[in-house]
């Protein structure tokens, strides 16, 4: 999608009116489902994913209904089967953190502690064995990674960091925080990049999303073992930092 074509479609029509049914989805949704989820603390993890699942791969569903937003996603041979993986993601979106839960093995996220916090939708997500982790505080932040990162790997769970730390414009790069590396190091378990474009169509701090299709690529398993955090994160970086330039349209 060219900056052009991306300036057209801002005055489509029917960018406008899919953009606000999916926005009045997102909030129904946020309403119905978070209850159910915090209600389904009472039961097993895996059964309390699953209700999760199914909202998150609903607002998927419902952004390729209302907005004509689909995704191809290439490389799934590369993930590990039978082990648990640390995934180093670039992160553009909010897409990526719903998106990831239909295409890859069940997961947890590092996320900031303030979200856990927020009424209903928040409350819910804390239920879900989230990686929370206090900025203002790097130390305790890196500790908290490290020692819950390993856990939730020791359980199963893939863990899904954004080494960025936030949302980066299409285009834009930040430097990769070491902490995904680091966890890699002290666990031992394998790094798995993840390159998409979802910013072109669902644009950080923007109510309009476009249609078109998001590229996702996955790129081969980075070993850990007798490898140092900056090594590990320095070969994910390039690798997304290449892969971006494949998929990237604008």
């Amino acid at each position: 999608m060219t900056q052009q074509n991306l300036s057209s479609q801002k005055n489509s029509l029917r960018v406008y009116i899919g953009s606000s049914l999916f926005f009045i989805y997102i909030i129904i949704s946020v309403a119905i489902f978070s209850p159910i989820i915090i209600f389904c603390a009472i039961f097993p993890f895996s059964f309390r994913y699953k209700v999760a699942n199914l909202w998150a791969t609903s607002i998927i569903a419902m952004a390729r209904i209302c907005c004509g937003l689909n995704y191809q996603v290439e490389g799934l041979e590369n993930l590990p089967k039978g082990q648990a993986f640390i995934v180093l993601s670039k992160h553009q979106s909010a897409w990526e953190t719903l998106a990831t839960r239909a295409f890859l093995p069940m997961q947890t996220a590092v996320l900031k502690k303030s979200l856990t916090q927020i009424p209903l939708g928040g409350w819910a997500l804390s239920t879900l064995k989230p990686i929370s982790i206090d900025r203002e505080n790097q130390r305790a932040a890196l500790r908290t990674l490290i020692e819950q990162g390993t856990e939730r790997l020791k359980e199963g769970l893939i863990v899904i960091i954004f080494p960025e730390g936030t949302r980066a414009a299409p285009g834009e790069d930040k430097k990769f925080n070491i902490g995904g590396a680091m966890l890699a190091q002290q666990s031992g378990y394998p790094v798995i990049p993840l390159a998409h474009n979802a910013g072109e169509f669902w644009p950080r701090y923007s109510f309009l999303k476009y249609p078109g299709t998001i590229k996702v690529k996955i790129g081969p398993a980075i070993e850990s073992i007798d490898k140092k955090a900056k090594e590990i994160n320095s070969e994910a970086e390039a690798w997304i930092a290449q892969a971006m330039k494949e998929i990237t349209t604008n």
